[in-house]
């Protein structure tokens, strides 16, 4: 576990008074927060006056995103080396976040895996662990962070899920099943949450320029295609041609986080050019 910044966590802005930055003091817990949509967010919640807790197995990157982050000016940054495969992991990583950065305010349910394989071949182990990571993580997490919400009377529960949570695609099965299965632990849990301060949604990008997506660029290759062929394979489905931005996706994500946005709940909000509707 390491801290930048921690000392200068600053407290929640009074909701009556006017504040230049809707999150200062908040603090926000992002799972995957080392890369891609997780750092992009990160970055926003930060931009937006959020004390950060970055959450992942590799510390190395954590801590390297952890270093950068901290250089964005006087948000308090740390980091918990969590595996979200393990309950007892995730019970100790959100205790020790506590611990350092105060109540946490903001949960970011953003790590995921998407394994590829044709269901003859998809192995029950992978299934299994992609929805631990997926979906179980996101309950215990969600269960480990409510008092902290209702205490404070700030809540957001925010769960990226994907364009695979609303259609369906194939050689993905455990990736679409799951990220189904994430939209409806969201829709749940905001109408169980809805008379209280605590709002709870799913934001769902299509293919974005991320590790994720250049794996699949680079797997469409190997049927001997070009870099810009695959690209176009991958970006078909969304009418305006292109891989979603993180930063597109971590906007979104600071909006629903925003006071301003407590009557949005409930919802699935898709980040994809269009490619559902």
């Amino acid at each position: 576990m390491t801290t930048a910044n921690a000392s200068r966590a600053a407290k929640p802005e009074d909701d009556t008074g006017p504040t230049p930055r809707p999150l200062t003091g908040r603090h926000a817990l992002i799972t995957g927060g080392n890369r891609g949509i997780g750092a992009a967010i990160a970055r926003e919640l930060a931009d937006l006056g959020a004390n950060i807790t970055l959450a992942a197995r590799d510390e190395a990157a954590l801590q390297e995103q952890s270093q950068a982050l901290s250089q964005r000016g006087d948000t308090a940054v740390a980091c918990q080396t969590m595996d979200l495969r393990d309950a007892a992991s995730i019970t100790r990583g959100v205790a020790a976040a506590r611990d350092e950065l105060g109540p946490i305010s903001i949960l970011i349910n953003n790590a995921g895996v998407a394994p590829a394989a044709p269901l003859a071949k998809l192995q029950l182990d992978s299934w299994r662990e992609t929805f631990e990571i997926n979906v179980q993580a996101a309950f215990l997490l969600s269960q480990a962070v409510l008092d902290d919400m209702q205490t404070q009377g700030f809540g957001r529960m925010i769960n990226i899920s994907s364009t695979a949570g609303l259609r369906g695609y194939p050689f993905v099965a455990a990736y679409v099943a799951s990220k189904h299965a994430l939209i409806g632990l969201t829709r749940a849990l905001a109408l169980e949450l809805s008379k209280g301060p605590i709002t709870v949604n799913a934001v769902c990008p299509g293919y974005a320029e991320t590790e994720m997506a250049h794996n699949a660029i680079r797997n469409i290759q190997q049927s001997g295609k070009t870099e810009a062929e695959a690209r176009a394979i991958l970006t078909r489905g969304n009418p305006q041609g292109r891989l979603i931005q993180p930063d597109e996706v971590a906007a979104t994500v600071g909006w629903l986080c925003q006071p301003s946005s407590a009557s949005i709940t409930g919802q699935a909000i898709a980040v994809a050019g269009g490619e559902v509707m």
